[in-house]
């Protein structure tokens, strides 16, 4: 690793983690050591498993692409055997974006694994894609431009030193892209400039944006990437890197070939021969579009990028903890209110954590992050500002959040005022819809116990369980002394009800 990501680390113990990628093209894994500060690389395993193939027009996965990534999900998981829940990350990209939770494939694949898989959003996939390319470049003070070509998506950033200024994810990639317009392996000329004219047409939306960013070098990161500049280099169209003018060379041998089967280039491995053209494609058009000139290429990209985001979570900072501050600035949340009710909340959660098997180190972090933004909707509007909060959290860009936490998030500050919302919980993940429902319990009482929204409201209830059933209790008195809070209560244990949770309270 470079000087610049040893430096950026200062972890004082020794520790093992890995990194899973599973993209629409190949699956990735990386496993690293950590000592004192240094990250260094000791295994990497690669599988071209074509995900993207397997999708199906319901969102599905065909039972042979399944069979084949299961499989190789379970390669992965005997090498992971024996590491620590926290410290494999796993995140699924474009494809299992698509993939809706009720076919089951995640669990399945998690089940192969052996631990949890992220879903993440296109520009959280940016996000950590510069990260990893940023700390395997040396350090230095330009604008870089990111691009990344996986088999479903193109990612695209700008940004100085470790951090992204301008993110975007492009719905086109090396298999999506060979699928529309080189399905029959056929590679003509008017299929090549029909296939570049679509890359274009995805870029046009952020063309300008990017061109004004002033960036001052470009960085390729992705298998797609580094299989394109080993066929330029090996041929001897460009000594380094990737150039337009090799480019356009490699495009015009590729039509010249005329099919993919008959595809003859140095350096081009035959497990990448049937989405080469797709790839070159799109990368072409990136080319044109944001008139890139030359191109360095990178081994670094989300994998590495994973690693230092489990790295930067203990160490310097969680990135989620950063969003969350800025959704409260940028919407004009009552800060101090919020910072009451999460008090309140982290203590009730003490109380339950051995009752209600609470152990995740996630929940509190989560039920933290639910009291500070669970008025969020208010701008919008203050009728019904918990589905506006929702509808928020579920569909923005967070950073640092998987697509699971932002469901959890979202269903959260849904369900902390008003009716449970039992439906909004059924649609999580089986193995979190219990917890979410208990977390959401514990926010609402929180809630309800600062609904003066007095800064010397503090009741300092003790909360028991006994399965859905709770007890909460106060000192003497408190309660007959505060006759609305009895009411909210009375309220509050009937909506409990519904949903099948007994709250007595004294």
């Amino acid at each position: 690793m470079p000087e610049a990501a040893d430096q950026a680390l200062d972890a004082p113990t020794q520790q093992s983690v890995a990194a899973v990628d599973l993209g629409s093209n190949s699956f990735h894994m990386i496993v690293a050591r950590i000592d004192d500060g240094h990250v260094q690389i000791i295994d990497r395993l690669k599988e071209m498993v074509r995900l993207g193939e397997g999708l199906r027009d319901d969102k599905s996965i065909s039972p042979e692409v399944a069979e084949r990534a299961l499989a190789c999900l379970e390669r992965f998981g005997q090498r992971l055997r024996g590491f620590e829940p926290g410290t494999v990350r796993a995140v699924g990209t474009n494809t299992l974006r698509q993939v809706p939770p009720e076919t089951g494939f995640i669990e399945q694949a998690e089940a192969a694994l052996g631990h949890p898989i992220d879903v993440i959003a296109g520009r959280e996939e940016a996000r950590l894609i510069y990260l990893g390319v940023a700390y395997g470049l040396a350090a230095g003070a330009e604008r870089r431009l990111v691009v990344d070509i996986g088999g479903g998506s193109t990612e695209i950033i700008v940004g100085l030193g470790f951090s992204p200024r301008l993110r975007e994810s492009l719905h086109m990639g090396c298999v999506s892209m060979s699928q529309r317009h080189f399905a029959d392996g056929r590679i003509t000329a008017k299929a090549m400039q029909r296939a570049e004219l679509t890359g274009a047409l995805e870029v046009r939306p952020v063309r300008e944006l990017f061109r004004r960013a002033r960036w001052q070098k470009a960085v390729g990161s992705s298998g797609t990437i580094r299989a394109i500049a080993a066929v330029v280099n090996a041929e001897g169209w460009c000594e380094h890197g990737i150039s337009a003018e090799s480019l356009t060379t490699l495009k015009d041998a590729l039509v010249d070939a005329g099919k993919t089967s008959a595809l003859d280039l140095k350096g081009l491995t035959e497990e990448r021969q049937p989405v080469f053209a797709g790839g070159v494609a799109v990368l072409r058009a990136v080319f044109e579009s944001l008139g890139i000139q030359h191109m360095q290429v990178s081994d670094y990209a989300l994998r590495e990028g994973l690693i230092y985001e489990m790295l930067g979570r203990d160490q310097h900072g969680d990135v989620r903890e950063r969003t969350v501050a800025k959704l409260c600035r940028q919407f004009q949340i009552d800060q101090a209110h919020g910072q009451r009710v999460q008090s309140t909340a982290q203590v009730l959660y003490r109380q339950l954590i051995g009752p209600w098997t609470l152990t995740n180190p996630e929940h509190p972090r989560m039920l933290s992050w639910a009291a500070r933004l669970h008025e969020i909707g208010v701008m919008v509007a203050h009728s019904q500002y918990q589905k506006h909060g929702a509808y928020l959290l579920r569909n923005a860009d967070l950073p640092g959040f998987t697509r699971q936490e932002q469901m959890l998030l979202s269903a959260l500050v849904l369900g902390h005022r008003r009716k449970f919302p039992a439906q909004e919980f059924a649609a999580l993940s089986a193995d979190m819809q219990v917890c979410a429902r208990r977390l959401c319990v514990i926010l609402r009482l929180a809630i309800l116990m600062h609904r003066g929204r007095s800064a010397d409201n503090k009741p300092n209830p003790k909360l028991a369980a006994d399965g859905d059933k709770l007890t909460l209790s106060f000192p003497d008195d408190w309660l007959a002394a505060h006759p609305l809070t009895q009411i909210e209560l009375e309220q509050e244990a009937e909506r409990l009800a519904a949903a099948g949770i007994q709250l007595s309270f004294g």
